[in-house]
């Protein structure tokens, strides 16, 4: 709870309202156009995504602009996504939407300066892809359970556990936010040649992984 609270103080203190470029950006078309979805293979595109974003007052009167027009870049038609974060609509702000496959429904949500605050030891491993790298997927751990926080569209603060796929989505969008790819997770992680504690190499879920990020 008290860290909580002080994350909350945290975002309010630091957070900042978008720049003029952003204003611009957000504000060049109306809500019913999706905005483009930035690219790997774009030189300018890679380096809006490989940028650290940076937290945004979550009373900012331009954040339900942005949310629906990154919503409508996201469940475009021709790649529906499960996911998208504020880099990938070239703005570098903490934000993000997701899916809610642990709600009734599966809603899709979003979140504002959201926060990683524990990750499980335990962990998972399967197959992502991504809006801003086209064609290629591949098998990403990741942990299994988090404790996060964020706000949402109306300014409350909230803290949640979230587990299996849901936890999943929202480690790959926050990865988007500190300006990491899941294509570099997995170069990492093959990296560091995980093995279980028999001395097999790592499969499924099991395993502990000591992650800064």
């Amino acid at each position: 709870i008290f860290l909580g609270l002080a994350l909350s103080l945290m975002s309010h203190t630091f957070a900042q309202t978008f720049t003029e470029s952003e204003r611009r950006l957000i504000q060049a078309a109306p809500d019913t156009e999706a905005m483009r979805v930035t690219q790997v293979t774009e030189s300018e595109d890679l380096t809006i995504l490989k940028a650290v974003s940076t937290d945004i007052d979550p009373n900012d009167a331009l954040l339900p602009q942005l949310a629906q027009r990154m919503y409508l870049a996201m469940r475009d038609p021709s790649r529906p996504g499960v996911g998208i974060a504020g880099p990938q609509v070239g703005i570098n702000r903490n934000v993000f939407w997701m899916q809610r496959l642990d709600k009734p429904g599966q809603s899709f949500e979003f979140y504002i300066n959201p926060k990683i605050v524990w990750g499980s030891g335990l962990l998972r491993k399967g197959m992502e892809g991504c809006l801003s790298i086209p064609i290629e997927r591949g098998e990403v751990l990741r942990h299994y359970a988090i404790q996060v926080s964020y706000y949402d569209l109306q300014g409350k603060f909230h803290e949640e556990h979230l587990e299996g796929f849901t936890a999943v989505i929202y480690q790959h969008e926050y990865d988007h936010l500190i300006g990491k790819l899941f294509i570099e997770r997995i170069q990492e992680q093959e990296a560091l040649k995980l093995k279980e504690p028999g001395g097999k190499p790592f499969e499924g879920v099991g395993g502990f992984l000591n992650s800064k990020n």
